[in-house]
């Protein structure tokens, strides 16, 4: 037999169907908590992997590690999605900056890992985005941006301390009162997301440390 023709267990492997790449299984411990096998979720969250895999490549940490709780991760993905995409005031770069900065005081390895990342994306800026991850004060920021991102680290520090002429000084700045609403409950949105994956043990995917550099 010529070397270039097949063999029958060649032919076999060929006309056979492949089951598909197991993109949901973790290849490292991603969490303290149980992350079910992908035949065991819920239909909803089967539905939002599927759309994350159209739209993505594949599914990511973020919903691997919250699946096994999926009336909680869908309740709480409506509002987190309605306080950091929803019609705003502030921009998107705004609401991702906040997360950074909250996520670096408050040292979550997976909110920092994947807001970077987004604020490199939406940015196109890693330098800026790296330095404000590192050390926003030094990031050579306008008066505007500093003020909102110190007020975000007084509410994650100091919550107790804020009083009304926060909210005066900011106007100040130009924000409306429902832009100085939206950073409390975005600085608030990422305590309790970083507090949660800090808890739980929760890694990044680990591309995203390098994503957009």
């Amino acid at each position: 037999m010529p070397d270039n023709q097949p063999t029958a267990a060649t032919q076999d492997t060929l006309t056979k169907p492949q089951p598909a790449p197991d993109d949901w299984t973790p290849t490292e411990r991603i969490s303290w908590f149980p992350i079910l096998a992908e035949a065991d979720l819920d239909p909803r969250v089967i539905a939002l992997i599927n759309r994350q895999r159209e739209k993505l490549g594949a599914p990511n940490n973020v919903v691997r590690v919250h699946s096994w709780r999926p009336d909680l991760m869908l309740r709480w993905l409506d509002l987190y999605d309605h306080i950091t995409r929803g019609p705003s005031g502030l921009s998107r770069i705004d609401r991702e900056m906040i997360a950074v900065v909250v996520s670096a005081e408050n040292r979550c390895l997976l909110c920092q890992a994947n807001h970077s990342a987004d604020l490199r994306r939406l940015t196109q800026d890693p330098v800026l985005s790296d330095r404000i991850a590192l050390d926003y004060r030094r990031a050579g920021l306008g008066a505007r941006t500093r003020a909102m991102l110190d007020y975000a680290i007084k509410i994650t520090r100091t919550p107790v301390e804020c009083e009304e002429s926060d909210i005066a000084a900011l106007q100040e700045h130009g924000f409306s009162v429902e832009d100085v609403y939206d950073i409390i409950n975005t600085a608030a949105i990422y305590n309790f997301n970083n507090r949660v994956a800090s808890a739980g043990g929760f890694l990044p995917d680990s591309a995203n440390h390098g994503l957009y550099r």
